[in-house]
């Protein structure tokens, strides 16, 4: 075995916990493939959202107002909620932490009702949590990092009513919270005095067409300059949210059709480039959706494809453009997940229909991987297909040692497990990327150090040792950092 060090400076504007990976590079490990395999059979819930922490750990809850689930609280606990709209006492868990290490299931008690809820991970780790339905629209909610934590309800946090909004984590670490049903505003938690209160955002009124919305649940990515980038139905704009200032407009998304909550389609802020020492290029991928016009038809039974293109625009360009690009599967809800090698898994979905009780048809079960680095006609690759189909309120997340966590899937207003076209599913896969092949294994490096779950510092110079199997000569190597990001799924 060859050794060798090298080092790096991070320049992170806040602390999270990074999953910390070295890949070679190029093309080798891009192998057509993929492997699935069944984790747990049932882990109580269906996993609606999901959120890894820095403990190894993954968070996972959907609606409180279910009905029961198939787990029970622990020690004899209740909840008891005079507001809910199935169970008044519901001696059942709708969250539960989900161990990697040991396979293993803990229930959570969360009290109020998280449905179409958002969130994000703090400095620290903690997974502050906001909105909902019903009781839940007002609420904020955190979870702690340690084997025998649960939820805390922090109260009403909030001082619009937050249904399907989104949150993003900001340079100071407060969250920002965007949007939601008939909430053309956006407003921050924890609360100061110079923002206790909520900015209006016209431009989410603009977005919003009210017989079938399609600007919920916006895409929002921080972008390199300090200012978030907002795209709802099929415009963007950049928000320089401490003066409430739009300071520039995008063009609209080629096609017109919608990408947001319920057409569903999803986005990724693509790694980020250092083109040169003092530019660093930012790129957005939104890949998939449904028409416009698809919700209400499909409410009636008609189920429209879904959309098969994605958008790629550098939103750092003065003159940005969109490029479209074809994805070899239609696909409307579905996942995408940054990888560390930094290929975009896209997976889940259905390939007609739309976001909503009983109105998605096709699930698509195979994922795509999609290269960004490659040549324009070759960056889309089909991974071999799942036989569990994950459609509405499925979720996806990517654990520190690249495997992807893959669960949920509930078409259904409450558990229903027969008698439907798709039942409730309370499975949990994984499925792992051709770089864990193990023909792939001598091109993995290991790290040495830094020991994991290392805290770093704002600009703190990090050296991390690792062994290869004597193949720096021909590969390079390099290192990725990824923060978890928060899955919210897109609900009706």
């Amino acid at each position: 075995m060859e050794t060798k060090t090298t080092s790096l400076v991070f320049n992170i504007l806040w602390q999270l916990p990074l999953l910390l990976l070295l890949s070679c590079h190029p093309n080798l490990a891009y192998a057509e493939g993929g492997k699935w395999k069944l984790l747990m059979s049932n882990i109580g819930i269906s996993a609606m959202h999901m959120q890894l922490l820095n403990n190894d750990r993954v968070v996972m809850y959907d609606r409180t107002d279910f009905g029961a689930s198939n787990i029970s609280l622990p020690n004899g606990k209740c909840r008891n909620n005079p507001n809910d709209l199935a169970l008044k006492v519901d001696c059942t868990a709708h969250s539960v932490e989900y161990d990697v290490s040991t396979n293993s299931i803990r229930p959570l008690m969360v009290q109020t009702d998280v449905w179409c809820s958002s969130g994000s991970a703090t400095s620290d780790g903690t997974l502050v949590q906001t909105g909902g339905f019903n009781d839940g629209k007002h609420m904020v909610r955190v979870f702690k990092p340690c084997s025998t934590c649960d939820w805390q309800e922090m109260g009403a946090g909030l001082i619009q009513s937050r249904w399907y909004s989104t949150n993003h984590i900001l340079p100071d670490g407060r969250q920002i919270t965007i949007g939601g049903r008939d909430a053309f505003n956006y407003e921050f938690y924890p609360k100061i005095a110079s923002t206790n209160n909520v900015f209006s955002l016209p431009f989410l009124q603009q977005t919003n067409n009210p017989r079938e919305e399609n600007n919920l649940y916006p895409f929002v990515f921080l972008n390199v300059d300090g200012n978030l980038f907002i795209f709802a139905n099929d415009r963007a704009i950049l928000l320089d949210y401490m003066t409430n200032t739009v300071v520039k407009t995008y063009p609209q998304i080629p096609g017109g059709d919608p990408r947001n909550y319920p057409s569903t389609g999803s986005a990724v802020l693509l790694p980020l480039k250092n083109l040169r020492a003092e530019t660093v290029q930012a790129e957005v991928l939104v890949c998939g959706g449904a028409p416009r016009g698809s919700y209400p038809r499909a409410a009636k039974g008609d189920f429209v494809g879904a959309l098969n293109t994605c958008g790629r625009i550098t939103i750092t360009d003065p003159n940005p453009q969109w490029t479209m690009e074809t994805m070899p599967l239609a696909r409307t809800m579905g996942d995408m997940v940054i990888l560390p090698n930094g290929n975009v898994l896209i997976i889940n979905g259905a390939a007609s229909g739309t976001a909503g009780w009983q109105i998605s048809r096709n699930p698509v079960l195979s994922p795509v991987i999609y290269r960004p680095d490659s040549p324009f006609d070759s960056r889309f690759e089909v991974q071999n297909p799942n036989t569990i189909p994950r459609m509405y309120h499925s979720t996806t997340v990517l654990l520190r040692d690249g495997r992807v966590l893959v669960g949920g899937s509930n078409p259904n207003e409450f558990y229903n497990f027969t008698s439907v076209l798709f039942p409730t599913d309370l499975s949990l896969e994984e499925f792992s990327p051709s770089y864990l092949d193990a023909e792939s294994v001598n091109l993995r490096p290991q790290i040495i150090s830094p020991a994991s779950h290392l805290r770093f510092t704002y600009g703190q110079r990090v050296d991390i040792q690792f062994t290869t199997s004597g193949l720096l000569n021909r590969y390079l190597i390099k290192v990725t950092m990824v923060a978890p990001a928060l899955i919210h799924i897109q609900i009706l």
